[in-house]
């Protein structure tokens, strides 16, 4: 009877979702796919993260790698070959930094982010599990409402991990939560599962009892512990730019404080040289005033006393 109610409540016209006309008896789908593919040089926890997150989206296409990190307008090409409306790419550069691009095809936006801190199921080894397939609900925190850039990343995310309803190899569960969180200027993704325990017997009925006297019992009423149990994967996202088109157009942000992974090794890599330049002109510094008061040690050079040192000669 209830899935006679839903059909015959779907034909009335009374939810905003419904149409008068159209080939699919009048009602509006939410028609989403999603490309997920990389690029060349991707390590093994780059491609097991992204096995993972193409296991999440079964309304996902995976592909294989893609060869060039200049033309990335060819993606929209390769989306609309395999009829996706959306692009999840990682782009790996140097073997130890991972880029993803997240696009609506074919009009954009796009956004490039900077992902770190990156785990992936099979290390994590969680508790937690959820059906292969089941739609996902997903959790925003409040500030992707306060700012203009993070409402649209929200739009996008919504578009990539929310599985639409009846779509191909999903199921009709929902038992898993995706959260987004935002702070320090990053957003950190975590997946957990939604877990229902039915509670010892006795425990918690004392105040239960005293206040539903005289009431029905009513249907479906379950004694139920929900509780979130973490499954993985997660990773932290640092925004860089947003572009209007897909994959191209101007810029309509650009974070002014994020510091690229090349910058920060370069600057490691300055540091240390400088220390070891101290250290050397220090060395070189205490040999020229154990020279000048004739204290070298054995093993270095000794000060010339017939008068040809070339340190007396030239001073």
């Amino acid at each position: 009877m209830a899935s006679v109610y839903k059909a015959l409540s779907k034909s009335k016209g009374d939810q905003p979702d419904v149409e008068k006309d159209g080939a699919n008896g009048g009602v509006k789908r939410n028609k989403q796919r999603v490309l997920i593919l990389s690029s060349r040089g991707v390590t093994y926890r780059h491609r097991h993260l992204l096995n993972d997150l193409a296991a999440m989206l079964p309304h996902g296409r995976k592909d294989v790698k893609f060869d060039s990190k200049s033309k990335m307008y060819q993606l929209n090409e390769l989306a609309e070959l395999y009829n996706c409306n959306n692009v999840m790419f990682f782009e790996a550069r140097k073997g130890k930094d991972l880029y993803m691009w997240f696009s609506k095809v074919p009009n954009g936006p796009t956004v490039k982010m900077h992902a770190q801190n990156l785990h992936t199921m099979e290390e994590l080894h969680f508790t937690g599990n959820c059906l292969k397939g089941t739609r996902p609900v997903l959790s925003f925190d409040a500030a992707f409402e306060q700012e203009a850039h993070l409402k649209v990343i929200k739009e996008l995310f919504l578009h990539m991990f929310g599985v639409p309803q009846g779509a191909r190899k999903s199921k009709p569960f929902i038992d898993h939560i995706m959260g987004f969180s935002f702070a320090d200027g990053k957003i950190w993704v975590r997946n957990y599962e939604v877990r229902e325990v039915e509670k010892a017997k006795g425990e918690g009925k004392g105040d239960e009892e005293s206040t539903n006297k005289g009431k029905k019992p009513k249907m479906g009423d379950k004694d139920t512990d929900v509780s979130l149990v973490e499954i993985g994967p997660r990773f932290v996202l640092t925004p860089i730019v947003i572009q209007e088109g897909s994959f191209g157009g101007p810029i309509i942000y650009e974070n002014k404080r994020f510091v690229s992974p090349n910058q920060v090794r370069s600057e490691l890599r300055k540091a240390k040289a400088g220390r070891h330049n101290v250290r050397a002109e220090q060395k070189r510094e205490g040999l020229g005033k154990r020279a000048s008061l004739g204290l070298l040690k054995n093993g270095e050079k000794k000060k010339d006393g017939t008068g040809l040192d070339t340190r007396e000669l030239f001073a």
